[in-house]
């Protein structure tokens, strides 16, 4: 039962589900809803789906256990391509004048995808609980108090993430500190605090 609802938690609350939610949310920080859909929709284009359809083929082509399993050595590639999409993201919300708050996660995403691939090369660390850490963050940063629940799905995440015997605690509580402090300074320096 409990491995379950972990499994469910962990596929549910994955970092591209994750992502893609916090950019909507954070591309609503521009003008018009339309103009939201439009910066979402290049964002998810831009940086998330080129790494989905990797981490898919990896997976499909043997390369990877699995979609969200995969060894620290299995995730370098991903890691390459994850900086890539991210600084690519940023040039293009940069250059094109997109909505600040998501320009500045993505600025704090490329920060991460970088520093995260440093550790990756050798210690594995947990993205599902780093991208649950750096939302629930966002959220409580943006919205204050009643945002304080995605803390409790950011704990759910890495609890899911225990139960299954993907992460260590050190683990989890690693990625789930980076990506909260790399959330904070980011904001910080795009003097959104």
């Amino acid at each position: 039962m409990k491995a379950r609802l972990a499994s469910s938690i962990s596929v549910t609350l994955n970092p591209f589900t994750i992502g893609a939610a916090a950019v909507l949310l954070l591309a609503l920080d521009a003008a018009t809803v339309g103009e939201a859909l439009r910066w979402w929709a290049i964002s998810l284009g831009v940086s998330m789906l080129p790494v989905l359809l990797l981490v898919l083929w990896r997976a499909r082509a043997g390369r990877a256990r699995g979609v969200l399993t995969a060894t620290r050595r299995q995730r370098n590639a991903v890691y390459l391509a994850a900086i890539a999409c991210a600084a690519a993201g940023y040039l293009v919300l940069s250059l094109g004048s997109g909505p600040h708050l998501l320009t500045a996660a993505f600025a704090g995403g490329l920060a991460g995808a970088v520093l995260f691939a440093i550790i990756n090369s050798f210690w594995k660390i947990s993205l599902h609980s780093a991208f649950a850490a750096a939302v629930a963050t966002l959220l409580v940063l943006i919205y204050g108090g009643p945002a304080a629940v995605s803390v409790l799905l950011a704990l759910a995440v890495g609890w899911s993430r225990l139960e299954l015997r993907q992460h260590t605690i050190a683990q989890v509580a690693a990625g789930t500190l980076l990506a909260s402090g790399i959330t904070l300074a980011t904001f910080a320096i795009f003097r959104l605090l």
